[in-house]
């Protein structure tokens, strides 16, 4: 019976350590962490239980112009904010362009926000580029 015993409790401690060794991958390990860039459309506190900052930046420059002259294409980005200060940062920056540094996991958790990017740096980016060259900066010297 001892044996039994024994195996049963080392079967119990794998299920436990392979448990942990997933929820380790999926919901705490950094799978990407990078920046984006673009207007910063919209940052809302939001939730039932667990109230997270959710924002979206709108990423223009996808695709190509039309043959007729069309519009450049946009794509969005979704993220969360778990980090109060940072959440505040983005807040008076609504409407403009903004950097933002996020890590991506592959789980999402109810306290961390309802994306799986997490953004957790805001640097205010620079003046679209098409901007920058009628600023009085970059006018030729003669």
């Amino acid at each position: 019976m001892a044996a039994k015993g024994k195996k049963v409790a080392l079967t119990l401690i794998l299920i436990i350590v392979l448990l942990g060794v997933f929820a380790y991958f999926k919901f705490w390990w950094v799978f990407s962490d990078g920046t984006k860039t673009g207007e910063l459309n919209s940052l809302t506190y939001t939730g039932y239980i667990f109230k997270t900052y959710e924002g979206e930046i709108i990423l223009s420059g996808y695709g190509n112009k039309s043959a007729s002259g069309g519009t450049v294409l946009s794509k969005n980005f979704k993220f969360s904010v778990a980090d109060t200060d940072v959440a505040l940062q983005l807040r008076d920056l609504t409407g403009q362009r903004v950097t933002v540094h996020y890590k991506e996991y592959k789980g999402k958790l109810p306290w961390r926000g309802y994306e799986r990017s997490i953004v957790d740096k805001v640097i205010v980016a620079d003046p679209a580029p098409e901007s920058r060259h009628n600023s009085p900066d970059n006018l030729p010297f003669y």
